[in-house]
């Protein structure tokens, strides 16, 4: 062997021990970020992910991300990289996440290959080592729940119903603080009120909570649903009628209007209203003044109206579909309620309050959620709204044996969600618009327990569309 040659061999160990000391030292770092109880755990899987590229061959130029449950920690420098190396977190023969390093496309144009064989073996080391905390962590969780659960079954009382502010009304997210500020403004005064919103999100709930925090409170709040009255009884069932109006008028009947005199009336889906009632509507809310089917006398009236829509007015009087003048007539005191999609923070409160709620009616145990499974449950677009959280909870409680709901308790759907708009990774599979499209309303169907007219509802679309679309999807 000539000098050159043990020079170089010598360089080669060199380097070999400097790479398998940066592999260790990575190991040990991982292993003190994830043990740093202080830390949440979230916190710590960032620190993990911070720390990853520092083992690889090229620690400046290497990216780390470890995606947990669809939620995703990256160190600094991770952007789309387009060398990658990947381990699978796998949790009792379940896959629950991914670590990965990778390298701009830079290094990878400048190495054949920019990885070597020890770093697959490292990176799945981390990966064990991160299934293995995150194991322990959930487990301890269901551990402090069931402490939790005994220490509450000996010291048991009425639960107070946290969160509870405007009848019912639950949340402090921004939105529904702006919520409560128009509530407070329109019980203040005597106008007419539009409240906007998709279905699901409490409409009837903030038209009642306006109507008992105003001088009208001891009077009749009556609630109307325009969609479900057959069209040829609108008028009469609004109006009232008199003895002989029509074939079956066999005595006089006073309408909704009547009985909420003095009070509130709540015209709810008032975008389903015909016409010809949109017209007598108008007359009512200029004159306050109702004339009964069958008779030619008005009859002074004092009510409050409150309606609510779950489609674009504004679009609906453009296409000649509802008239102009009831339109701004209605929209004095416009309150737009968010979807809960929208709503930070309001996701959580919302399934204390429906557990809670739920548990005292349907079994011992108050319901209780794992991290996993909120985070979940946060993620997801809730196309049904706060009703379709209301009618999950229930449906767990009456499934689900454990009192402690885990993510795999959870419908499908709903583990796997991503909000909308948010960054979808390389690996995001892409459909064809037809499947997105079916896809979303068999999710719409679970989430009203196939109830095919609040599903139409909430996709924007009529029953019959609807069934020519579910036809499709079965074909």
């Amino acid at each position: 062997m000539t000098a050159a040659d043990h020079t170089e061999s010598s360089d080669g160990v060199k380097q070999t021990l400097e790479e398998r000391e940066k592999e260790l030292q990575c190991i040990y770092r991982v292993s003190q970020a994830l043990a740093r109880a202080e830390k949440n755990i979230d916190d710590r899987l960032q620190a993990v992910a911070d720390t990853l590229p520092m083992g690889w061959q090229f620690p400046d130029a290497a990216a780390a991300r470890l995606t947990i449950d669809g939620r995703a920690y990256t160190s600094s420098a991770w952007a789309d990289q387009q060398t990658r190396q990947e381990a699978p977190i796998v949790i009792d023969d379940a896959v629950v996440g991914q670590v990965t390093v990778g390298y701009h496309a830079g290094v990878a144009d400048e190495q054949l290959d920019p990885f070597l064989p020890e770093e697959e073996l490292l990176l799945g080391e981390i990966a064990r080592r991160v299934a293995e905390f995150l194991n322990a962590e959930w487990q301890r969780e269901r551990v402090d729940h069931l402490a939790s659960q005994r220490a509450s079954t000996r010291n048991r009382t009425v639960p107070r119903e946290q969160g509870q502010t405007h009848h019912g009304l639950i949340g402090e997210s921004p939105g529904m603080q702006a919520v409560y500020r128009a509530i407070e403004r329109a019980a203040s005064i005597n106008a007419t009120v539009l409240i906007q919103g998709e279905s699901g999100t409490g409409k009837e709930l903030v038209a009642r909570a306006i109507h008992y925090e105003s001088d009208r409170s001891a009077a009749h709040f009556v609630p109307v649903n325009c969609a479900a009255i057959p069209e040829a009884l609108v008028e009469s069932e609004l109006f009232g009628f008199v003895k002989g109006a029509f074939t079956g008028a066999t005595t006089t009947r006073a309408g909704f209007f009547q009985t909420a005199d003095g009070g509130t009336i709540f015209l709810d889906e008032i975008s389903e209203m015909n016409p010809s009632v949109q017209a007598k509507l108008l007359r009512v809310l200029q004159d306050q003044e109702v004339r009964m089917v069958g008779s030619d006398k008005t009859r002074r009236t004092d009510v409050r109206i409150v309606a609510a829509t779950n489609k674009e007015l504004p679009a609906l009087v453009r296409a000649g579909e509802f008239r102009a003048d009831l339109y701004f007539r209605l929209h004095v005191l416009p309150i737009e309620i968010p979807p809960l999609r929208d709503r930070e923070g309001d996701v959580r409160r919302l399934l204390e309050f429906f557990a809670g709620r739920v548990s005292r009616k349907v079994r011992a145990e108050p319901l209780s959620f794992s991290e996993r499974a909120l985070r979940a449950l946060e993620r997801y677009e809730w196309p049904g709204n706060v009703r379709e959280l209301e009618n999950l909870v229930q449906r767990l409680a009456v499934m689900v044996d454990d009192s402690f709901i885990d993510i795999t308790d959870l419908p499908e759907h709903m583990r796997t969600a991503s909000k909308t708009g948010s960054k979808s990774t390389p690996d995001t599979e892409l459909r064809s618009l037809q499947d997105v499209e079916q896809a979303h309303i068999a999710r719409v169907l679970d989430s009203v327990d196939g109830n095919r007219t609040r599903a139409a509802e909430i996709l924007g679309i009529d029953r019959t569309t609807l069934r020519r679309k579910l036809k499709n999807l079965e074909s």
